[in-house]
């Protein structure tokens, strides 16, 4: 499963994941704004920003925003979409991000975290958030509940995307929990790409977050804002601060 995001994030993600739409992330962003306190004109990174469904979000509430990806086929949907070029696009590895800051604040959503085999390297990312971040900045972490994940896993499932056929096989293994997409295009050799995350939980958030000199304030269940239980939460989404006191 080694680097398998540098495959899997290409034309084929487009179809594959085409329902997650512009409507849904700015209603997301919507219920996390007031979690970080920020006011308007504000300076905010999206690490992971993808097609920049969230970083557009992020500027129509008037945000500065920079929008990161290791997706060259991603930022390209992102630039078109930002016809008036409100945002800043980036491309580079979430451990090692091309920009140097300080942002008010860093976001990182929907479950785009814990995608390396090794923790350290995981860690990484949230070293770089800390970096990123001006001095009190502000962060969000919007991770899946994995052990809410694992309890509701659905091994197997297939749909219909025009003439494709997309398959997709979830387990859970070694501690992550991983995905086999499978998809058959008449005339055409099939086509497989592998996901995985790791099945990370709060504590070990909270160990990692306060190696890289962060802190988790404030911890929800749902964008909604409910509350966290570990049973029947879907999300475990983290707010938080950069320790250290406003220059």
């Amino acid at each position: 499963m080694d680097k398998w995001y540098e495959q899997s994030f290409g034309d084929d993600y487009l179809i594959v994941y085409k329902h997650r739409d512009t409507a849904g992330a700015y209603e997301e962003v919507k219920s996390m704004i007031d979690w970080l306190e920020l006011p308007e004109g504000s300076s905010v990174l999206d690490l992971c920003c993808g097609m920049g469904r969230h970083s557009m979000a992020l500027a129509d509430f008037g945000y500065r925003v920079t929008g990161v990806d290791l997706s060259g086929v991603l930022l390209d949907v992102a630039r078109e979409r930002d016809d008036s070029g409100r945002v800043e696009w980036l491309q580079g590895d979430m451990r090692n991000v091309p920009a140097e800051g300080p942002f008010d604040a860093v976001v990182n959503l929907f479950t785009s975290f814990g995608y390396f085999d090794d923790d350290r390297e995981n860690g990484k990312v949230l070293q770089e958030i800390s970096r990123l971040l001006k001095p009190a900045g502000r962060f969000i972490i919007d991770f899946m509940n994995a052990a809410y994940v694992v309890r509701n896993l659905v091994p197997f499932s297939s749909r219909q995307e025009g003439d494709w056929l997309i398959e997709e096989r979830r387990t859970v293994e070694d501690g992550f929990i991983r995905k086999r997409i499978v998809i058959r295009e008449p005339g055409q050799p099939e086509r497989h790409y592998d996901e995985q995350v790791k099945g990370y939980g709060l504590e070990q958030f909270q160990t990692m977050a306060e190696a890289a000199g962060l802190r988790i304030d404030l911890v929800y269940g749902a964008y909604d804002g409910g509350a966290y239980d570990e049973t029947c939460s879907p999300r475990l989404i983290m707010t938080g601060t950069k320790e250290g006191k406003k220059s």
